[in-house]
């Protein structure tokens, strides 16, 4: 039997609770994931792309358990498809929180089904819970002093409220 392998891509700066649960989604549907890390030299992240590394692997290693071990890192900068299938994928995990994101990912996942038909995109929705949380808005919460542990993963909190100390 092939492994199923998806390719998750993102700038998880920083890793949020609601990228954990997309993760947590993707691994029902794939045997192996790639967590993909969009680097591009005209953005300025937060985190540097090993911080970035770092706090993935600690939070999935605390949240998935066993499971994290399905689970590998790497830095991309071009098009998702292409790093896709670098990586082996079939599959491009997106995650969704309302109808804004689906039609933004509904016009991508044409474009890309156009540029690499033999990817499969699969959609994840977000749990209730985490429908409201980006990356941006917990960036300025934090940036603020404001209180951002109910929204990224209980060892990423500390990191961020350093970043901003």
């Amino acid at each position: 039997m092939t492994e199923r392998i998806a390719f998750y891509a993102g700038s998880f700066d920083p890793l949020t609770n609601g990228h954990l649960d997309v993760l947590k989604g993707a691994l029902a549907v794939a045997d192996r994931i790639v967590v993909g890390i969009g680097v591009q030299a005209s953005k300025k992240p937060l985190f540097s792309f090993d911080e970035r590394v770092d706090l993935i692997k600690r939070a999935c290693a605390d949240e998935l358990g066993a499971e994290a071990g399905r689970l590998d890192v790497v830095s991309f900068d071009g098009l998702v498809v292409t790093a896709s299938r670098q990586h082996g994928a079939s599959i491009m995990i997106r995650g969704l929180r309302d109808g804004t994101d689906l039609d933004y990912e509904m016009q991508m996942a044409g474009m890309n089904e156009t540029i690499a038909p033999e990817l499969q995109t699969v959609f994840i929705p977000a749990s209730p819970s985490v429908r409201t949380i980006t990356a941006t808005l917990v960036r300025q919460i934090a940036s603020m002093g404001g209180d951002i542990s109910a929204f990224v993963p209980t060892s990423v909190a500390p990191v961020l409220r350093q970043k901003f100390s």
